[in-house]
């Protein structure tokens, strides 16, 4: 993608992708700094992007429960990096799937294996290209996954693009339903502040509640295209949301911009004060207060594809409404 068009155009940064020998991992570098890593062991229930690097180094994504930093929330265990999953397809609850969900309830939940990268490269842009299968607990595929991710980054810029497509291998229903579809859990900075009682845990998992105290850290706030801003941004739809504060010395947005391609655009945000970021278009009913609703329904052999572009960026101001409009318009084409 060029950025000629943008005021604050950069010159576009060489992309490394870099398979480990040893694990199930691939690093994304951008000009040979840390953008982040593509994981797939068959120890998460899900791949991931994890952990999530703004330009100037800042990791913009939280670090429970892999790599866990003082003071950070611990709820909700399958928010892990950036992942792209679904709360019920034919009745399972794949994004709700962790190590946390007890042996005897694994049954009612989903994973999504890993089986083969595709292809890898480099250069003015790097590429993953893998694929997946969507299972349940005896492994039986309901879908077939195959998603192309490209970076790229300037100076102040990081981009990631996503393409999926999920090809069904039997009758395939994803039912309207909240937790979905592609999501981010944010760095604690970035949530919203408020005066709510926080759980935290030591590193022996000794657990304190602490009432009611400020949260010093929290500096975050939600935009979307629409002008929904805060709390008010979450079951509203936009071609785009951010958000956005302060992380040291930089200003720090992360922005899902959707693609009108894909089901029902534009999409539903499900973005949360606390941290969770997400583009759902499937989960209209709970969105509306049950005033209309959306069910996607795949016949053996169709397929559906989905595309979103997540934008990070570090600089003395966050990206303008025009800015942002401007890298939304490319990524209609």
């Amino acid at each position: 993608m060029s950025y000629a068009t943008l005021s604050f155009a950069q010159k576009n940064e060489p992309v490394k992708v870099v398979k480990s020998s040893t694990e199930n991992k691939i690093d994304v570098l951008v000009n040979d700094k840390p953008f982040t890593s593509f994981l797939y062991p068959d120890t998460l229930e899900k791949p991931v992007l994890y952990p999530l690097h703004a330009a100037d180094g800042k990791i913009v994504t939280r670090g429970f429960p892999l790599n866990p930093q003082p003071g950070e929330p611990t709820d909700h265990p399958h928010h892990l990096g950036i992942w792209f999953t679904y709360e019920n397809v034919n009745g399972l609850d794949f994004w709700n799937n962790s190590y946390a969900i007890p042996d005897d309830k694994k049954h009612l939940y989903g994973w999504i294996r890993t089986d083969r990268i595709i292809s890898t490269s480099d250069g003015k842009k790097g590429k993953i290209v893998y694929h997946a299968n969507w299972t349940d607990q005896q492994k039986n595929i309901l879908l077939e996954e195959t998603t192309e991710l490209t970076f790229s980054g300037t100076e102040h810029l990081r981009i990631i693009d996503r393409k999926t497509t999920l090809r069904a291998d039997t009758i395939v229903n994803f039912n309207d339903a909240k937790d979905g579809l592609y999501g981010i859990r944010l760095a604690h900075a970035l949530q919203i502040p408020d005066n709510k009682d926080r759980e935290f845990k030591d590193d022996k998992g000794n657990v304190t509640i602490v009432k009611g105290e400020k949260d010093a850290i929290a500096n975050g706030n939600y935009l979307t295209s629409e002008g929904k801003t805060g709390n008010d941004a979450w079951s509203t739809r936009g071609r785009w949301c951010k958000v956005y504060g302060k992380m040291g010395n930089d200003s720090i947005s992360v922005d899902i911009i959707d693609q009108p391609g894909n089901p029902n655009y534009p999409t539903f945000w499900h973005a949360r004060g606390y941290g969770l970021f997400a583009a759902n278009p499937l989960g209209e009913k709970i969105f509306t207060n049950g005033k209309s609703s959306k069910n996607l329904r795949l016949k053996k052999g169709d397929s559906v594809t989905f595309r979103y572009r997540i934008v990070i960026d570090a600089n003395n101001k966050t990206l303008s409404v025009a800015a942002l409009n401007k890298l939304a318009d490319d990524f209609s084409k």
